[in-house]
């Protein structure tokens, strides 16, 4: 199949099979959590949508990366939390059903901070190399298209058909991990010589972005007053990113496969401080267990 092919079709049609299976576990009542959870909702949402940008962009500038890898670097910043957050919260003991309410919300309002962040990423670092004209309402469109439609489609399959949903769900959620390795993997491939050029100056810096994140989303949430196990959601949900996404922006929406690098490279290196994350979670959240 061709590049473009792949680029155009294959990746966006991959994540939306995975934003379908997502919706597929979903209800309204899960959006209701927000009012639920306020403190950690609040925490989660500065520290995704504040923070991780200016997290990211300092990072970048700290670094010396410029050009189209400081505006991938962007990409992964801007985009929302990754869906494989649900099972990391799972493992580390966390609040799962807050990490599922904030992953679809998270989703939502990425529909519009997603292209504002980008469209503004673009001009800072590469305006003065060449035209830029960053389609913000087309972009929006695309997101919603990819992100939104199969979310609420997946939530109407499980509001119409429950009994259906629930006994394939499951199903749909490890298939859904296996296509978004197949994204990563075929995203790599397609780029193999840039991959090796960059991944060695890249894994620093998304290792940086990935521990901060982790640390600034415990402790806000802590600030905030929120309980551990929901401080161990907001952490994870701060840190772990929609690779494909970003995959998917970079390689569709503006055009230029460099820019896929830093997010396909993170969708790899932030499992490594995720699941060490996963660990030192479990030994801080075992004594509350223990007590009941």
């Amino acid at each position: 199949m061709a590049p473009d092919a792949i680029s155009q079709i294959l990746l966006p049609l991959g994540l939306m099979f995975i934003m379908f299976s997502l919706g597929m576990g979903l209800t309204v009542l899960d959006f209701k959590r927000v009012f639920a959870y306020p403190r950690a909702f609040i925490a989660g949402t500065i520290c995704h949508f504040i923070l991780l940008p200016l997290v990211g962009f300092a990072i970048v500038k700290l670094s010396g990366v410029t050009g189209a890898l400081a505006v991938g670097f962007m990409i992964i910043a801007a985009c929302p939390t990754g869906t494989t957050s649900n099972l990391l919260t799972y493992y580390a003991r966390g609040d799962v059903a807050l990490a599922l309410s904030f992953t679809a919300f998270a989703g939502l309002v990425s529909i519009v901070t997603v292209p504002f962040i980008v469209g503004a990423a673009a001009n800072h670092f590469i305006a003065g190399t060449r035209q830029v004209a960053f389609p913000v309402g087309q972009t929006m469109a695309q997101i919603f298209i990819v992100m939104g439609l199969p979310v609420i489609a997946g939530m109407l399959v499980r509001a119409r058909a429950q009994r259906f949903a629930l006994r394939w769900q499951p199903l749909l959620g490890t298939v859904s991990a296996v296509v978004f390795v197949a994204i990563i993997f075929v995203s790599v491939a397609r780029n193999w010589g840039l991959f090796r050029e960059h991944t060695a100056a890249l894994a620093p810096l998304v290792l940086a972005m990935s521990a901060t994140m982790l640390g600034l989303g415990y402790g806000l949430a802590r600030l905030f007053g929120a309980e551990r196990r929901q401080a161990v959601t907001v952490a994870i949900e701060s840190s772990v990113q929609n690779a494909t996404l970003a995959i998917v922006i970079g390689s569709t929406v503006m055009g230029d496969d460099t820019m896929i690098l830093p997010g396909a490279v993170y969708g790899v290196m932030m499992y490594f401080t995720g699941i060490a994350f996963v660990f030192a979670a479990r030994r801080l959240l075992a004594p509350a267990a223990q007590g009941g």
